[in-house]
């Protein structure tokens, strides 16, 4: 975990110990049903991990903030933000069952007590929320069409209500048809050459109308 800790020293030893235990849960739930890529095993705090936490970075999710992570997979972004804002209220969903099933024995093995996993696909979410992240699920455009309802306007408490969307690539065409979105390049943060192409959408609610 020391590439979490250089780029993160403010995580205290109860959460570098959490996003330790995530890593050795991954590992042993990906022997068994395919979380993350088998090839990505021995990178999983640089490509999962890390990439998760940049989210971090650039947005500060404050105590009572509710955030959905949709087609989170092995809990990426979700847990390890999770972990990071304690505070905050984090709801992962996933259309596949035994992704959920693990995760939710990971979650309950790690008393991460702010997050709760469903089994359910994102245009059939019931609720609303002030944040939506995800990685790299679909073609943005799409995604935005399944999400955009799910998102409630920003208040008073909360003005930067929107999408955090973890992609890579060029993206040029795909964004196209957005006005507002902001890109951050992860690069910018990481020195690892994997995030050379990595970048942070965020798309404010106002811009998904």
């Amino acid at each position: 975990m020391e590439i979490i800790r250089k780029y993160f020293p403010e995580l205290s030893t109860v959460q570098l110990e959490q996003l330790q235990q995530f890593r050795e849960s991954i590992i042993f739930w990906n022997r068994r049903i395919n979380l993350i890529s088998r090839k990505d095993v021995d990178h999983l705090s640089e490509r999962h991990i890390l990439h998760s936490l940049a989210i971090a970075r650039y947005v500060h999710f404050n105590p009572g903030d509710t955030v959905l992570d949709v087609g989170t997979g092995g809990g990426f972004p979700g847990i390890p933000l999770a972990i990071f804002f304690p505070g905050s209220e984090f709801t992962l969903i996933d259309s596949i069952g035994k992704k959920v099933n693990a995760l939710s024995q990971i979650i309950h093995s790690l008393s991460i007590d702010n997050t709760n996993c469903l089994h359910v696909r994102a245009e059939n979410y019931p609720s609303k929320t002030m944040y939506v992240v995800s990685r790299a699920v679909t073609n943005l455009e799409r995604f935005t069409g399944w999400v955009k309802n799910k998102i409630d306007p920003p208040s008073g408490t909360s003005t930067g209500n929107g999408i955090y969307y973890l992609k890579g690539g060029d993206l040029q065409e795909e964004l196209s048809a957005f006005k507002n979105v902001t890109i951050h390049s992860l690069d910018e943060i990481y020195s690892e050459a994997f995030f050379e192409s990595k970048k942070l959408l965020y798309l404010p609610y106002h811009s998904l109308y």
